[in-house]
């Protein structure tokens, strides 16, 4: 049996495989933001920043 799971991008019509381990990344790192005070959202939130690091690497790459 598999841990990985197919999500649907809303509005983009793109899968994307995300395995529980990336999940419990995700999770982490939210729950450490909130434990700093860091924002979640809006400038310089924890998704802001997020969204720059993976673009830059996509670009990268």
């Amino acid at each position: 049996m598999s841990d990985t799971t197919i999500e649907q991008i809303p509005g983009s019509g793109a899968a994307v495989e995300a395995s529980a381990s990336d999940e419990q990344l995700v999770a982490m790192l939210v729950d450490r933001a909130r434990s700093e005070g860091v924002q979640l959202t809006g400038e310089d939130g924890l998704l802001q920043q997020l969204t720059k690091r993976v673009l830059e690497s996509a670009l990268e790459g």
